[in-house]
């Protein structure tokens, strides 16, 4: 592989915009999830956080989340398949509305958090989530764990699919996320996470936390924007990238 996606969840933390940390990601991304009312983000940061992409020439995608600002969309939620998929629409028709103002259209969906990491293994719930995007439409990539069975529900739904690997995150032996529940779930060395990178695009693999070889075949890393040092992680894993030679490159239908 020498071409790869570097993206960021954004638009969640009203302080990062402030301050210039959300801005100071993007010189090292080429795409960007935006919440978008869910676990996150409302009217003001959605369009504060596009016009940013827009300077840096970054796509720009919907990241819709379960409905629970108190917890960050981090808890599992027991909601029904259609209240995921209303759920999900309405977040991706928010942003949407918000991105045609500046004259731009959602290249892709990413979902947030437990909605995420549920859909990995429960293929109701993926379909939950793909039917909710389609409301919208189905011309757009929908980003899902590397390896996970939510990728063919996604698929099979009619949409092109972009599998994902983290360069900041921890992997089991299985291939998913470390939880955030364990203190070693996050990595925040930027050399470290730059190496990761590397592996991913280069092997295809990981190193999970007992040490063990996992396959990671990827068209997109993320790096997460609330990382604490997200910014130096980022220029990290770009310029490891860069120095050997591999492509970055926004997500697009029609490239995948």
């Amino acid at each position: 592989m020498n071409r790869i996606d570097l993206n960021c969840d954004m638009g969640e933390l009203p302080e990062a915009l402030a301050d210039g940390t959300q801005e100071a990601l993007m010189p090292s991304l080429t795409s960007v999830n935006i919440a978008c009312g869910g676990h996150a983000g409302d009217a003001q940061t959605m369009q504060t956080t596009i016009e940013q992409a827009l300077r840096w020439k970054l796509a720009i995608g919907a990241h819709p989340g379960y409905p629970d600002r108190t917890n960050f969309g981090r808890l599992d939620l027991n909601l029904s398949p259609e209240a995921i998929a209303d759920s999900v629409y309405e977040q991706v028709r928010a942003l949407a509305e918000v991105a045609t103002r500046s004259g731009v259209r959602l290249t892709h969906v990413k979902p947030h958090g437990a909605l995420y990491n549920q859909a990995v293994h429960d293929r109701q719930l993926a379909e939950a989530i793909a039917k909710g995007a389609a409301r919208w439409s189905r011309d757009v990539v929908l980003v899902g764990l590397a390896g996970s069975p939510m990728l063919d529900v996604f698929r099979e739904d009619g949409f092109t699919v972009a599998a994902e690997a983290f360069a900041d995150r921890r992997y089991e032996p299985d291939g998913t996320l470390r939880s955030r529940k364990h203190p070693d779930a996050l990595i925040r060395d930027p050399a470290e996470a730059g190496r990761q990178a590397l592996s991913i695009v280069q092997r295809g693999t990981v190193i999970a936390r007992d040490g063990k070889q996992v396959a990671v075949n990827a068209q997109t890393i993320c790096i997460h924007g609330d990382t604490p040092g997200a910014p130096q992680i980022a220029a990290a894993v770009a310029k490891a990238l860069r120095e050997a030679r591999v492509t970055l490159a926004p997500l697009s239908p029609a490239s995948q």
